[in-house]
């Protein structure tokens, strides 16, 4: 891992830097992508087929994956993974709960009356990756908040495969989606957002993908809404002499094997922590099946910085605003005041992030690349639209003409006024 040094605000420059480059988007990707959605907007099933022969080297005659293929998943899926699904589904149904919203209403004034109404997205689209690793607990993630915010309809996609992996189907059908099809990539992103003869549109897609996926969600945002255009995966690592390095070490590591573009940064005030998370790292990789992506990451993105004190440790994890937050130190939580910018925060020596990507119940779906300074996890109010509602009285407007009449003819706009004054013009 490359060691850096400097003041926080030149080191948040480089690592701002460092991250903006990770996840540039190609120019030639972005060309691809764009054909292939004009391509599937214009010809729908016909390029799909032809795409997923091209890409996935599968031929289909049906895209959908039939009951009796989720039913052979279930027969299929190794017990203690089921279990452990449906213990997940259950910690992370308990959390999304507590994040359902109320509308509201008042009267602030008589003949006045104002209010909000919270209502379901209808119909959500979720892509699963396939690829270097399947992702069932991202199908729980994605869908679950869906369900208690009260989508009615949740479309999942997902790459063609000779065999799926069950897990996936059997995560898809315990969290509540509707329909599975088996189609992936942009051509994927593309059959959701404009709908084909086979694949109903969608009003909002969801989900982690590859290079292509995100810059498809990126080109059909407007068409659809989207959650987020996500980059390589982030950890970011605040531990003092407390710490056990053996733990940083794994925890870094457990971002890295994600992908060769994913980062792990460690802020420390303790040199010899930091040396000895180094020879850990060394001595954890050579025993990693995935060394081949988590050492190049870990090589070309990883970074260590030793801060003067606890305050500088904060001061830079809050320029960097990591995807996911581990604060290694003792009573951890009496720090939690001092992160202003993270998408998942975990708390304490014991509080590794895979439980947060697997088990806790808080949302896996985080935002990256310094992001989290303005969004959020992925949660049920991602899947609500808030609807505002207001009625005046005759005599409310007449007692408001002269304020909005004013501020319509101060901004140029006499048939705003003219809407007004018409009301009293009746009398």
């Amino acid at each position: 891992m490359k060691r850096l040094t400097g003041t926080n605000e030149a080191i948040s420059k480089i690592l701002y830097q460092e991250q903006l480059e990770l996840s540039q988007q190609n120019l030639d990707v972005e060309e691809t992508v764009r054909a292939i959605i004009e391509d599937v907007k214009n010809r729908g099933d016909e390029a799909l087929r032809e795409y997923s022969a091209t890409f996935d080297k599968i031929e289909l005659t049906d895209f959908e994956v039939k009951q009796e293929l989720i039913e052979q998943a279930f027969a299929e899926v190794d017990k203690d993974v089921l279990t452990a699904l449906e213990n997940a589904k259950s910690n992370i149904e308990s959390y999304h709960r507590q994040q359902l919203e109320t509308g509201f209403e008042d009267q602030p004034s008589s003949g006045v009356l104002r209010g909000q109404i919270i209502r379901p997205i209808e119909r959500v689209g979720v892509y699963v990756p396939g690829g270097t690793a399947a992702y069932p607990s991202s199908v729980l993630m994605n869908v679950i908040p869906a369900k208690i915010a009260g989508v009615k309809e949740i479309i999942m996609i997902t790459p063609p495969q000779e065999h799926f992996v069950p897990a996936i189907l059997v995560a898809a059908k315990l969290a509540g989606v509707d329909k599975i099809y088996q189609i992936g990539g942009a051509q994927g992103v593309a059959a959701l957002a404009y709908g084909t003869q086979t694949i109903p549109k969608v009003d909002k897609v969801t989900g982690p993908g590859n290079i292509f996926v995100a810059t498809a969600k990126k080109q059909v945002y407007g068409i659809v809404g989207i959650d987020m255009i996500a980059g390589p995966s982030e950890i970011g690592v605040i531990a003092d002499s407390t710490a056990n390095p053996a733990y940083v070490a794994a925890d870094l590591l457990s971002q890295a094997e994600h992908d060769v573009r994913a980062r792990a940064i460690l802020v420390t005030d303790s040199e010899e922590l930091a040396d000895a998370v180094e020879a850990e790292i060394e001595a954890q990789l050579k025993r990693l099946p995935r060394e081949a992506i988590a050492r190049p990451s870990i090589e070309n993105n990883g970074r260590i910085i030793i801060a003067a004190n606890t305050a500088d440790m904060f001061d830079l994890m809050n320029k960097v605003a990591p995807e996911h937050l581990e604060i290694a130190m003792e009573n951890a939580y009496d720090y939690l005041d001092q992160v202003e910018n993270a998408g998942s925060v975990f708390l304490g020596h014991y509080t590794s992030e895979p439980i947060g990507d697997y088990y806790a119940g808080a949302n896996h779906i985080l935002p990256t690349t310094a992001t989290s300074r303005f969004s959020s996890a992925l949660g049920v109010h991602d899947f609500v639209k808030r609807i505002q509602y207001t009625q005046y009285s005759k005599a409310a407007v007449n007692s408001a003409e002269k304020d909005i009449t004013t501020l319509a003819y101060a901004e140029g706009l006499q048939a705003h006024a003219r809407a007004i004054e018409v009301r009293n013009d009746q009398n």
